[in-house]
């Protein structure tokens, strides 16, 4: 591992939660049993910068000025306390600007992006944080709170030298993950935050057992650089000592490959994965008629892992054949059902539905007017989905789709298949008209209807927050004189921001709720607009789009 260097203690100091009253002699403590790694971030602390003050000054005043390695963290902002990302480049110069200056003058030995930012494509964070590296305001960069994806992204982008994620003997998902054994073939370190399992477990346990804990941490992997807090100097001290204890024996045994051999040629389990709305249910059902046995959380309640323990059961009892239709978004989530099926002697084959958001999105709307009649507004949507799983809000399927780690023969399946998602044509035999209301207020709209059947219904949408749906009354009049057919207006009155409905476009609420009213196919049908939302529409729904400017 590059870094830290190997001839230093392999275990740090998370300085978060720090005694501001203790901090000096804590420190010193540290530093005086060995201690060279020190973690802090500019947004920890009452006000930003102050944990970062507060970790330069004890480390001045106990002479390890030139001795200590600073972690610290930037891309994150706390109004009101909330931790918000925001991982853009400039916003990641100014906090590293900021930390130096709270620091001191005291070099910032590796530089962390404290989480991805939804909002902003993670290529362009990496690239901010390499900035730092080449301007020479950092000796190392780092990633915190990323999955594989992720990290994988940024290795190809720039020389990530570390990795800060959770793990404890209470908190396995980066073994499980694959996150440990990808950092050691990466040759970057893995700093290991709460890896006493944080702050109200770690107060519970025994500075023996703490120390056993630490030391299973670093005899797991020489990627691993636990970081536990300690508020006092004893409890810094007690950490250190983790790094002496001899090493066990079984950790010193190799670790078993996760691929194991099939035993039992009669029997397969199947895990069917994909986001929100990929179409998991059709195929589980699909395959519960040739005889499998379907495990799904939502319809048995429950945690996720739970599903591991009743396949369990389900093989031991003499099951061979069973299908697990669920997100299983992580490689984590995923490796419960590989591990107690191969401990069966059961081989996992793995059904990929991999599906462009924008279709599933369409098919989660259908299936909430299917079972609603109409679109929820969000505060029934919210009341609905803690009582029946798999309503979900906008955003909650486009974080799926961020945290989704695509699936590999290396998690242990014996094959991994990838299903492409592809629309079934229609019954309906209706072909409908959706018209954005700005398209009405352009000179070209009466041509662009001509091309469609005047007898089709036609419907009016517009987005307009807090907007009046009245408003779009003399639009439905004039485009009615126009036409035979139906007319209707629908108005989307959410707020902007990350969406918290289905009906602002370009989700596809407002046109899948009046085509399904009138029979029609969306696929079938035409929708005439003038912006790029209403173009990404059109293509979500498969209408034939009329732009006009």
């Amino acid at each position: 591992m590059s870094w830290p260097p190997p001839t230093e203690l392999r275990i740090g100091l998370g300085c978060m939660r720090i005694d501001d009253d203790l901090a000096a002699e804590t420190i010193a403590a540290a530093v005086e049993a060995g201690i060279t790694i020190f973690d802090t971030a500019h947004a920890y602390g009452s006000e930003p910068g102050q944990n970062e003050r507060l970790l330069a000054g004890a480390l001045r005043a106990c002479g390890a000025a030139g001795r200590g390695r600073i972690v610290t963290k930037g891309g994150m902002t706390r109004p009101g306390g909330a931790w918000i990302p925001d991982g853009r480049a400039k916003v990641l110069q100014a906090d590293c600007e900021a930390s130096l200056e709270a620091l001191g003058g005291l070099p910032i030995d590796l530089y962390l992006v404290h989480a991805p930012d939804p909002r902003t494509p993670w290529s362009t964070t990496v690239r901010g944080l390499r900035r730092l590296l080449d301007d020479g305001l950092v000796r190392h960069i780092g990633l915190s709170n990323v999955n594989r994806p992720q990290l994988e992204e940024a290795v190809e982008l720039a020389p990530i030298a570390a990795v800060e994620l959770s793990l404890s003997v209470y908190d396995d998902q980066a073994v499980r993950g694959g996150m440990v054994r990808r950092c050691e073939e990466l040759g970057i370190a893995l700093i290991a935050h709460s890896p006493l399992g944080g702050p109200r477990r770690a107060r519970r346990v025994a500075r023996e057992d703490a120390q056993a804990a630490l030391a299973r941490l670093l005899e797991l992997s020489p990627a691993i650089v636990p970081i536990p807090g300690a508020r006092r100097p004893e409890t810094a001290r007690a950490a250190a000592a983790a790094a002496a204890l001899p090493l066990s024996r079984e950790a010193s045994e190799p670790r078993p490959q996760s691929r194991r051999p099939a035993t039992r040629a009669d029997a397969e389990i199947v895990v069917v994965m994909g986001i929100q709305g990929a179409g998991k249910t059709r195929l589980a059902t699909e395959l519960v008629s040739r005889g499998y046995v379907r495990l799904n959380r939502d319809e048995r309640g429950g945690k996720l892992r739970a599903l591991a323990g009743a396949l369990d059961e389900h093989l031991s009892e003499g099951a061979s054949r069973i299908v697990l239709d669920n997100t299983y978004l992580t490689r984590a989530s995923r490796s419960y059902v590989v591990e107690v099926a191969g401990e069966h002697g059961v081989s996992t084959r793995c059904l990929w539905l991999d599906i462009p958001l924008a279709q599933a999105q369409v098919n989660l709307v259908g299936r909430l007017i299917d079972r609603f009649g109409a679109l929820p507004d969000p505060g029934e949507l919210r009341r609905l989905g803690r009582r029946e799983p798999g309503l979900l809000l906008p955003t909650h399927q486009m974080r799926s789709l961020r945290e989704l780690e695509p699936p590999s023969l290396e998690e242990g399946f014996a094959a991994v298949e990838r299903l492409r998602f592809v629309r079934s044509a229609s019954a309906d035999p209706v072909r409908a008209v959706f018209v954005a209301a700005s398209a009405l207020r352009t000179t070209g709209w009466r041509e662009a209807i001509s091309q469609a059947d005047p007898a089709s219904p036609h419907l009016i949408f517009d987005w307009n927050p807090d907007g009046d749906p009245a408003a779009l009354d003399p639009l439905v009049t004039e485009l009615g004189a126009e036409i035979a057919g139906p007319v209707q207006g629908a108005l989307c009155a959410h707020g902007g921001g990350p969406p918290s409905c289905w009906c602002r476009p370009p989700l596809p609420g407002l046109p899948l709720a009046f085509a399904r009213r009138h029979g029609a196919d969306a696929g079938r049908s035409i929708l005439i607009g003038t912006s790029p939302a209403h173009r990404t529409l059109a293509a979500a729904l498969g209408s034939r789009y009329v732009a006009l400017l």
